[in-house]
């Protein structure tokens, strides 16, 4: 993903959420509707979770030091944690507690035209910062279908916001349900219904959002055919006879680290095995710009070594393909 696509996304769903946080939050003034409080305090969530994501992405690109040598890629992964952590706690918990008051204690709706209202205006703005979101992902997310595209992407801005919009939609079609189940039965456990159904939507997706992040933050490989790429740069055929075994980290969405042990011939010199060292690190990074990190190690290779498996404890002089 790129900075600026993911910063776009982002912002467009701040300024939509900042908007209709306001106008949902009056709205509860003036009707007293459950589902407006819920849905107001679901947008002020969501408004926190992308400033937090900017934050992220601004601490992320501090220069490593001496006591961080890899850098603060991560920082953005660590700040979609908190984003589920919000969503669950300020969202989705507050939604179910005010859908159970107000199923236990329900009162009729007043001033009727103020949450359908905003409701239909928030709609839109939240249709409009969907659809940006959607407009960013496409330009990165290539082939893969919209699961695997939030299920693989090393980035988690983009799909925080998509998931976030989604859920906001959804969360609005509900409110507008409840509030219009109430309106119509002149019974305001409706209105309770629909704010419980918003927080169990919004754990859902906090859940989801939590189980993603969480693979980010132990450290994922390189992407399938990055893996493919980077093991078709690393032999020259030559001097770099074959792969034994590799190992890739994510150390940020757009930094990554190559470590691998490659066989040479047994009677290269030291110094034609420091070149093909070199020339190997070239071609990965020619094939794989996000490679920044790699470790490359020569060793001879070993037919009987090979035989025992591509464990790199077990085989120093195996192939790992």
């Amino acid at each position: 993903m790129s900075a600026s696509g993911g910063t776009k996304a982002i912002v467009a769903a701040l300024a939509a959420n900042l908007a209709i946080a306001v106008a949902k939050f009056v709205a509860f003034l003036f009707s007293g509707s459950s589902s407006m409080l819920a849905e107001s305090v679901h947008s002020l969530a969501d408004s926190g979770n992308q400033a937090l994501l900017l934050l992220g992405g601004k601490k992320a690109q501090r220069e490593a030091t001496p006591q961080h040598p890899f850098g603060y890629g991560r920082e953005r992964y660590i700040y979609a944690f908190l984003v589920s952590i919000v969503l669950f706690s300020v969202g989705g918990m507050f939604a179910i507690y005010e859908g159970y008051e107000k199923i236990k204690h329900p009162h009729p709706i007043e001033a009727w035209y103020w949450p359908v209202g905003v409701l239909v205006f928030a709609i839109i703005a939240e249709g409009f910062s969907f659809r940006t979101a959607i407009k960013e992902s496409n330009e990165i997310r290539g082939g893969l279908s919209w699961k695997e595209f939030v299920r693989r992407a090393k980035a988690p801005e983009l799909p925080v916001v998509l998931l976030e919009d989604l859920g906001a939609l959804v969360g609005l079609v509900l409110a507008l349900g409840g509030v219009g189940l109430a309106l119509a039965t002149d019974d305001g456990v409706w209105d309770g219904i629909g704010t419980l159904c918003i927080g169990i939507l919004l754990i859902v997706i906090a859940l989801i959002l939590a189980a993603e992040t969480k693979s980010l933050l132990l450290g994922e490989a390189a992407g399938v055919d990055d893996v493919k790429k980077i093991e078709a740069a690393v032999v020259d055929g030559e001097t770099v006879t074959d792969l034994i075994h590799m190992r890739t980290l994510h150390l940020g969405p757009e930094e990554l680290l190559v470590a691998a042990k490659v066989a040479v011939r047994h009677d290269d010199t030291a110094t034609e095995v420091a070149r093909a060292i070199d020339a190997a690190e070239e071609r990965i990074r020619a094939a794989v710009p996000i490679a920044r990190v790699i470790y490359l190690e020569p060793d001879i290779y070993s037919e009987q070594a090979a035989s025992a498996g591509p464990d790199p404890a077990a085989t120093p002089g195996g192939p790992g393909h």
